[in-house]
C-alpha cells in the first residue's frame, strides 16, 4: 500500500511523515509539495517526492499515480481553495486513488461563521460526492497558536475576545499529525469523521488564568463585538485578512462550534492529547 501527503514541507504534512515513517517503509511514502528541495533530507531516506501545486491542477494527477490513500491536506488560501481542492479530489479519482483523508474543521455548516467554513463544507461535499473512500479529520484550533495572545495579556493585564462565554477545544499540531498518520497507516477509517480535539474546552476566563499564572498578577477578560475586536486586532499590526479570520474564529467560539471534545486523539494514538497549559508553560523561557 501507497501512502501520499500533500503539502509535506508544511509544518502539518512534515509532522505528518516523519510518525508514518516510524511504521511504513520509505519506499511506500510518496511526498507531495510545491517545493521538492524542502524534502531532500526525507528523499534521501527513500520517500518519493514530487512537484504538485494545487494552483496547477495539471500537475495533481501525476502526483497522485500509483498512491492508496491520500492525506489532502487543505491548503492556506482561505475563500479560493474550493476550486482548487475539488481538482484535487477530482485528480485523486483520475489517478486511481482509493482513500483521501481530508484536514477539515470543527461543525462545517452553514451557521457556524468561522470564515473557512465554505470552503471546507464544500470540499467535503466534493469527496463524499466524488466515488473515493473518504475520512474527514476536524482538527479542532491549534493550541501554539494561543500562546502570544496568552503572553500579551499577562503583560498588558487585559485579554480581549469576542468569543464571550464560548469554549474552544484547543489542540496541538503534533497531536493532529499523530491522528492523521493513524488514519493512513491503520484500517477501517473509511467513511468516518472524527473530531480532533484538546483535552478539555477552554473559555476566555479560562486563557486569562492561565495568562495571571505565568504574568504573577491578575488578567481581566475584555468582552468585545466582532468589528472591534478586529478593529483592535488589526490597530495592533495584524493584517486585516487575518484579522477578519480570526475574529470569526472568535464568534464560531461564542456560539459554540468549537466547544466539542472527543477522545480521537486517544482512540487513535494511545496516549492523551497535550493539554493548552502545558503547551503554554513549555513555550516559557
Amino acid at each position: 500500500m501507497t501512502i501520499a501527503i500533500t503539502g509535506a514541507s508544511g509544518p502539518l504534512g512534515r509532522a505528518t511523515a516523519e510518525r508514518v515513517l516510524e511504521t511504513v517503509d520509505p519506499s511506500e511514502v510518496v511526498l507531495t509539495t510545491r517545493h521538492p528541495e524542502a524534502l531532500a533530507d526525507l528523499a534521501t531516506l527513500g520517500v518519493t517526492v514530487r512537484r504538485a501545486d494545487f494552483a496547477d491542477p495539471r500537475t495533481l494527477v501525476d502526483a497522485f499515480v500509483g498512491v492508496d490513500r491520500l492525506l489532502l491536506i487543505s491548503s492556506d488560501a482561505v475563500g479560493s481553495r474550493l476550486g482548487q481542492q475539488r481538482a484535487a479530489v477530482a485528480s485523486a479519482f483520475e489517478a486511481g486513488v482509493r482513500h483521501v483523508v481530508y484536514t477539515s474543521v470543527p461543525e462545517p455548516v452553514p451557521a457556524n461563521p468561522a470564515l473557512v467554513v465554505a470552503d471546507h463544507a464544500g470540499t467535503e461535499r466534493a469527496l463524499r460526492d466524488s466515488g473515493l473512500r473518504w475520512t474527514m479529520l476536524r482538527n479542532n484550533l491549534y493550541a501554539h497558536l494561543q500562546v502570544p495572545g496568552i503572553e500579551h495579556a499577562a503583560v498588558s493585564g487585559q485579554l480581549v475576545t469576542n468569543s464571550g462565554d464560548g469554549a474552544t477545544a484547543y489542540v496541538t499540531r503534533e497531536d493532529c499529525a499523530a491522528v492523521a498518520a493513524a488514519v493512513l497507516v491503520g484500517d477501517g477509517h473509511e467513511d468516518q469523521t472524527y473530531d480532533v480535539t484538546g483535552p478539555a474546552a477552554l473559555t476566555a476566563a479560562d486563557l486569562a488564568a492561565l495568562a495571571s499564572e505565568i504574568g504573577a498578577h491578575d488578567v481581566e477578560v475584555v468582552v468585545v463585538d466582532d468589528l472591534a475586536h478586529q478593529a483592535g486586532l488589526q490597530a495592533a499590526g495584524v493584517p486585516a485578512g487575518v484579522a477578519e479570520l480570526l475574529a470569526s474564529f472568535g464568534a464560531a467560539a461564542r456560539r459554540g462550534f468549537l466547544a466539542t471534545t472527543s477522545s480521537t486523539v486517544a482512540d487513535l494514538t494511545g496516549r492523551a492529547p497535550t493539554a493548552l497549559a502545558d503547551v503554554v508553560r513549555s513555550a516559557r523561557p
